[in-house]
């Protein structure tokens, strides 16, 4: 396993305090980019849900993997 970068190891923590968190309410762009990196450790998992009744599309949520 490789280590984690500080960046990475900040958006993971933000994450973790925010609980679940739509992917573009993230504070920082750059975190945006570490979002597969982190999946690909398995350390978040994202997933689509709805953010209203009366919208069709989904939104994409991170959370982290227990």
């Amino acid at each position: 396993m490789r280590w984690m970068t500080d960046l990475e190891k900040r958006t993971y923590a933000f994450i973790k305090d925010a609980g679940e968190v739509q992917t573009t309410n993230l504070p920082d762009k750059r975190m945006w980019g570490l979002i597969p990196n982190l999946k690909n450790l398995v350390l978040i998992e994202v997933f689509k849900k709805y953010t209203s009744h009366f919208r069709r599309r989904k939104k994409n949520f991170v959370k982290i993997n227990h």
